[in-house]
């Protein structure tokens, strides 16, 4: 022992022990970036339940006034005299204007004007009507300065027409021969504009029809000189009237799928319902036709009037833009198509067994939307070119005809199911869908919410 070294003593460690915290953090660690990756690598698709709903929106429109406007020529030669105030109403037989040979009349109204001042109830009548004008005129109308010059015109010679008249009886009573009467020859509303608008209908109105700035007309006046023959007034002879605008092509759809559209006229806030009509002319501008049967007379000094559809009522299934996709689709005969034996819908396909012998095989497909004498089959089983049978015949079709339907992707199965949608009304966020179609959605449904996140067919749920 005594030559043994006690220095040389090795110090025991102990084993280290496995730290159990930092096992389950580097778990959880690992599973959290196995998540995350699979999250970002996974498709997002995010569903919308379809449901019943509608679209507020008015819209506001310049609308042209079409009337039953009748012309009315002068039968004599001289100095014409109105007696009859513009936009005011006469029945048969009613004294419109007299025609005066000599220009004697003309001169005696015209003194009668200066001799006679209005009174003050009548000022306070002009007075009125020029404040209300004022305090609701904007730059943007312009052309209502000339309505209203028109309109305070009328007023001013309706004030001096008893005095008129009785100057008319009194000299005519003096010498009858140079002054000749002319009556009303069918009721209705007297104008004294004349633009060019009086004989269209809804098929002549044209784009540049609405070019206010391009509007012309004349303006009839008392004391000018005519020749027999001229036009010298206008009768509207009917209540019945219509105001025509142009619209888009959605719009016009929603317009005729309504039938009859609610009114607001912007100058006195007035409602009213009117029917609706349509027309395309030849450059693809479509025109709808709103038809009144009242308020004519109202409206009877302008051609053009500013109006508010109420569009409120357009309601269906209502759906977001982001989920409307377009699919092309093989247009297929309805006698081609045929019942297989597991009952489902297809069509008999040419084809060729392994050793290449011709044979005819059933291809099962889905019908998407049909017309009276076609269906839009899927393009998924078929393909440009092949050649299908007609049942219990050897007449045969080749595929090749396409068309494009606009839908969106159900998934109520758990993949992505085209069905087409018939558009009522749209707005830049959301549009409303026909329900219950034959090939298309109903309440309740889901779909995809963006239909550029799916591809037709595509399963969504492993």
């Amino acid at each position: 022992m005594a030559g043994s070294d006690s220095t040389n003593i090795v110090k025991y460690r102990k084993p280290r022990g496995i730290n159990v915290g930092i096992l389950i953090f580097g778990f959880i660690l690992i599973e959290l970036i196995v998540a995350i990756s699979g999250y970002l690598n996974t498709k997002h698709i995010s569903p919308y339940e379809v449901r019943k709903g509608s679209l507020y929106k008015n819209s506001l429109y310049t609308g042209i006034a079409i009337r039953d406007e009748q012309l009315v020529t002068a039968a004599d030669s001289g100095y014409i005299n109105y007696y009859v105030r513009d936009g005011q109403h006469v029945a048969v037989g009613d004294l419109v204007y007299t025609i005066d040979e000599t220009g004697r009349l003309s001169e005696s109204a015209d003194s009668i004007t200066e001799e006679n001042s209005m009174s003050d109830a009548d000022l306070a009548r002009l007075r009125t009507e020029i404040s209300g004008f004022s305090a609701a005129f904007k730059e943007s109308g312009f052309s209502e300065v000339y309505r209203f010059k028109n309109s305070i015109a009328s007023k001013a010679i309706e004030l001096t027409n008893y005095d008129i008249l009785t100057s008319v009886s009194d000299l005519s009573n003096a010498n009858s021969s140079f002054v000749h009467y002319r009556y009303a020859p069918n009721a209705g509303v007297v104008l004294y504009t004349i633009d060019g608008f009086e004989e269209k209908k809804l098929e002549d109105i044209t784009e540049g029809d609405f070019d206010q700035a391009e509007y012309e007309y004349t303006q009839m006046a008392a004391n000018n000189l005519v020749a027999d023959g001229d036009t010298i007034y206008k009768l509207c002879t009917n209540e019945d009237w219509m105001i025509v605008i142009e619209v888009d092509p959605d719009t016009a759809g929603l317009l005729m799928e309504m039938e009859y559209v609610e009114v607001r006229f912007s100058r006195n806030q007035y409602t009213s319902w009117a029917s609706v009509s349509e027309h395309v002319d030849e450059d693809g501008n479509y025109f709808i036709g709103l038809s009144f049967t009242n308020s004519m007379i109202t409206f009877a000094m302008d051609r053009f009037i500013n109006i508010e559809l109420l569009l409120d009522n357009a309601s269906g299934l209502k759906i977001p833009n982001s989920s409307i996709a377009n699919k092309d689709f093989y247009i297929v005969p309805k006698e081609y198509v045929t019942v297989g034996s597991s009952g489902k819908l297809g069509v008999m396909r040419d084809s060729h067994d392994d050793e290449g012998n011709s044979t005819v095989e059933f291809i099962e497909t889905s019908i998407y939307s049909e017309t009276e004498d076609e269906y839009y089959l899927d393009n998924l089983e078929l393909r440009n070119g092949d050649i299908i049978y007609k049942p219990d015949s050897d007449e045969t079709y080749t595929i090749r005809l396409t068309g494009t339907l606009q839908g969106v992707y159900n998934i109520n199965k758990g993949y992505a199911e085209f069905k087409e949608i018939n558009i009522l009304y749209s707005n830049e966020d959301y549009s409303i869908v026909r329900p219950n179609t034959q090939y298309g959605l109903n309440e309740y449904d889901y779909i995809v919410l963006d239909s550029s996140t799916v591809l037709d067919g595509e399963r969504l749920y492993e």
